[in-house]
């Protein structure tokens, strides 16, 4: 059952930093300050494949998300490359979501990494001010890194178009921008009616939310350059050069309207997994399989108490030379059983040719979704 829609007199945009990079980077804390590039199967030579995430040292080159892995190697071949682990990212994103549940607001969930909060209803009591919805982001700022070791940034406005866009200032401060910040937080910055004109004002109308470079190109054949130039712009003269659904869009999101709105969806997770990376390599077969067993053992005790039931399960290794696979199946039956699973969990750890020492160890249930339960 999906929730209405409700307006929410402040948004709080919760955006996740080098998403994938920083799981990695739990699991194999080494990867900290190595430029680390995430995308296909983790071989940069690989035609066709494209960067999902890459650290904020391989950002600095101009290696960025959606470029071909060949061209993100030529820029860095000394980078470590890493495969997408989209199980290993579900789990992640799904603990940062629980913890933002946690907070008591209404959450609308858009992607791994993306969230939005609402805080007070717009036919609920007025509360909070600007420095207390500050305080508040902070706290969820520092609630998630608790709780997942994960860093975000965090946007605060009246609306998710204005909150997105004070998120790029929480990631990136600029000397305008922390002059006209509502307060000194780390990472978090608040964008509304007070601040929007002094700092958005002179910035061209690229910078706006939505704003891509077709839209501004077309504004610039008008002469129309700048965000104030563009509030300047009377709607009917906006609604003959782009329509009246785009041109009715930008007259409202130039003076720093959006939507207010929050829709909860109810969210299930889809898989579990634990990994762990081991102070000593483990280079014995028999010692890889009693981890992995180790694991699995302890990834049923949450399933089991969560009243879940596994239908699939796999195996993740990362050696010391960074190589990681993984191998999947699918059981014969649903089930919760270990005898069931350890089996399975065995056979899959012995289909890997390893050469090298083993570092780290991952093992995921993927679990029955109740539609699909009979």
């Amino acid at each position: 059952m999906v929730d209405a829609a409700r307006r929410h007199r402040w948004l709080i945009h919760v955006d996740l930093d080098q998403f994938q990079v920083s799981v990695e980077r739990l699991r194999s804390p080494e990867l900290v300050g190595v430029p680390v590039i995430v995308g296909g199967n983790g071989d940069p030579t690989e035609a066709r494949k494209v960067v999902t995430c890459a650290s904020y040292e391989a950002r600095a080159v101009g290696v960025r998300a959606g470029m071909p892995l060949r061209a993100a190697h030529r820029k860095m071949p000394d980078a470590v490359y890493l495969p997408l682990d989209v199980p290993a990212y579900d789990v992640a994103s799904a603990d940062v979501m629980a913890v933002l549940r946690a907070s008591g607001h209404p959450l609308e969930v858009w992607g791994w990494d993306e969230a939005y909060l609402g805080v007070e209803p717009i036919d609920g009591p007025a509360v909070a001010d600007r420095s207390s919805i500050g305080e508040l982001a902070r706290r969820i700022r520092a609630d998630v890194f608790e709780r997942t070791g994960l860093q975000c940034s965090i946007g605060i406005s009246d609306n998710k178009q204005r909150a997105k866009m004070a998120t790029g200032f929480a990631k990136k401060p600029e000397p305008a921008s922390r002059a006209l910040a509502a307060f000194d937080i780390d990472k978090v910055y608040l964008l509304d009616e007070q601040n929007w004109l002094a700092l958005m004002g002179n910035r061209p109308c690229r910078d706006l939310w939505s704003v891509g470079p077709k839209t501004a190109a077309k504004l610039g054949s008008h002469e129309v350059e700048t965000v104030e130039q563009l509030i300047a712009t009377p709607r009917e003269q906006l609604i003959e050069i782009f329509g009246p659904h785009q041109g009715n869009w930008l007259y409202v999101l130039c003076r720093g309207g959006g939507d207010a709105t929050i829709t909860e969806e109810p969210w299930l997770a889809r898989s579990h997994s634990k990994s762990r990376t081991y102070p000593t390599d483990l280079a014995d077969r028999d010692e890889m399989c009693s981890a992995a067993l180790e694991l699995t053992r302890d990834l049923l005790a949450e399933i089991v108490a969560e009243e879940r039931v596994v239908f699939g399960v796999a195996v993740t290794v990362r050696t010391t030379t960074f190589y990681t696979r993984t191998k999947s199946r699918k059981l014969a039956a649903p089930t919760t059983g270990y005898d069931d699973i350890a089996p399975v969990v065995g056979e899959l750890l012995g289909n890997f040719e390893l050469e090298r020492p083993v570092r780290l160890l991952g093992v995921r249930c993927d679990l029955v979704m109740p539609e699909e339960d009979d």
